[in-house]
C-alpha cells in the first residue's frame, strides 16, 4: 500500500466499521483507557498503519459527552498517529420510544428503540481528523422524523400514526461535518444506515435502509428545507447495502453511486477477491465486509464517495486479518481514498 503524500496537498479520507461496541454503556471507554483490550489495540494499530488524515469510524459506542471518542483520539496518538480533532454525538441506537415498534405486544424492548441497541448510543459514529472541524457549522439531521422525509417509504399497514410521530429516519446518525482544508471548507456527509434484514415480510428495515441512503440525494437536491453546502464534500460511511448482492433495495445504492454529483473511486483489495462468493454477481475485489457464508457472504457496504470537484489520486480497502477464538476480529475493511486539493 502506498503512503499518502504531504497532507496539505493530498488528503487521505477513510471510513471503517471497526465494531468497537460493547454490551453496556461505559465499557468501551473502560477498555480504551485500560490500554490492554486486544481488539482496541489492533484497531488503533491498523489506523496508525494506514495513516488517514480524516477518519469516520462507524459501529463505535457513543456517549453524551463524547468521552469514548476523545479517548480513542488520545490512544491513537500513543500509537504514533495524531488525530486531535474529534466529533461525536449519541447515536439513535437504543433510544427508547415508548412505542411497540416491532408489534409483539410489548414496549421497552430492544426492537422498540429508535433502532436496535442494548443501550442508548450503542454502535454510533466518530469523526477523527488531523484537519480542524468547524463545529459551529455542523448540521445534525439525526432527529429528522422518517415521516418528514419526502417520498418516505413505510411498510404497509405496519406503523400507526403514534409510531410515525416519534420514529426517526436515522438508525444511528446523519451529519454534515465541515472541515477546514488549506483554508477552505470540505464537508463530510457522514452516516451509518440500518441493516436491511432481520425483520419480517413488511420489510421495515429494508425500507428504512433505502430511505437513509436516499436522504443524501434529497439533501443535495435542496429538498429538505435547507441548501446543501456550496463546497467540496465527501459522502462516507456504512450504508449496509451492496448495489448488487445480499439483502435490501439495491437500486437505491445504485442510484447513489451513479449520481453525477459524486465520484465512485471503486476501492479494491486482493483480500476481497480471495474470499469471493461464487454465487454473487458483484466484483468481489470491491467488497468491504466479510460475513458468514453463504448468507449474506461478502458485500460492498462501506463507501467513500467524493464530490465531482475533488481529484482522486488513489484508493483501496485495507483489511485486518487478525482473528480471535470465535472468528475474525474485524468483519469490515477500512476504505480509504486519497484526494488532491482542487
Amino acid at each position: 500500500m502506498t503512503a499518502p503524500l504531504f497532507a496539505q496537498d493530498v488528503l487521505r479520507v477513510a471510513t471503517w466499521n471497526a465494531e468497537l461496541s460493547r454490551k453496556g454503556p461505559g465499557i468501551l471507554l473502560r477498555d480504551i483507557k485500560a490500554g490492554k483490550d486486544p481488539q482496541v489495540r489492533e484497531a488503533l494499530g491498523h489506523i496508525a498503519k494506514i495513516k488517514p488524515d480524516v477518519l469516520l469510524l462507524t459501529g463505535v459506542d457513543t456517549d453524551f459527552d463524547g468521552w469514548s471518542a476523545k479517548a480513542l483520539s488520545g490512544a491513537l496518538g500513543a500509537f504514533g498517529h495524531e488525530m486531535p480533532h474529534v466529533f461525536s454525538k449519541l447515536s439513535n441506537a437504543g433510544a427508547e420510544t415508548q412505542r411497540d415498534l416491532d408489534k409483539d405486544g410489548r414496549t421497552g424492548q430492544r426492537q422498540d428503540a429508535q433502532s436496535f441497541g442494548d443501550f442508548h448510543g450503542q454502535g454510533g459514529l466518530v469523526v477523527l481528523s488531523r484537519l480542524a472541524i468547524d463545529k459551529a457549522e455542523i448540521r445534525d439531521f439525526s432527529s429528522l422524523l422518517w415521516k418528514d422525509l419526502p417520498h418516505a417509504r413505510f411498510p404497509v399497514n405496519f406503523y400507526d400514526q403514534g409510531d410515525l410521530e416519534v420514529l426517526r429516519l436515522s438508525s444511528a446518525s446523519h451529519w454534515d461535518v465541515p472541515l477546514i482544508w488549506n483554508g477552505t471548507p470540505l464537508h463530510l456527509f457522514a452516516f451509518y444506515a440500518t441493516t436491511p434484514v432481520f425483520d419480517g415480510d413488511e420489510d421495515r428495515n429494508g425500507l428504512r435502509n433505502a430511505d437513509e441512503i436516499a436522504f443524501w440525494r434529497l439533501y443535495l437536491d435542496s429538498a429538505l428545507g435547507s441548501q446543501p453546502p456550496d463546497a467540496p464534500f465527501i459522502l462516507l460511511g456504512d450504508a449496509n447495502l451492496d448495489p448488487v448482492d445480499g439483502g435490501g433495495l439495491h437500486d437505491e445504492m445504485a442510484k447513489l453511486l451513479s449520481d453525477p454529483r459524486l465520484q465512485d473511486p471503486m476501492p479494491r483489495s486482493s483480500y476481497g477477491a480471495k474470499v469471493a462468493n461464487r454465487t454473487h454477481q458483484g466484483d468481489a475485489s470491491l467488497d468491504t465486509a466479510d460475513w458468514d457464508d453463504p448468507d449474506p457472504g461478502n458485500l460492498r457496504v462501506d463507501y467513500v464517495l467524493p464530490s465531482r470537484d475533488l481529484n482522486i489520486v488513489g484508493s483501496g480497502v485495507a483489511w485486518v486479518e487478525a482473528t480471535k477464538a470465535d472468528g475474525p476480529m474485524f468483519r469490515h475493511g477500512l476504505v480509504w481514498v486519497d484526494l488532491r486539493h482542487p
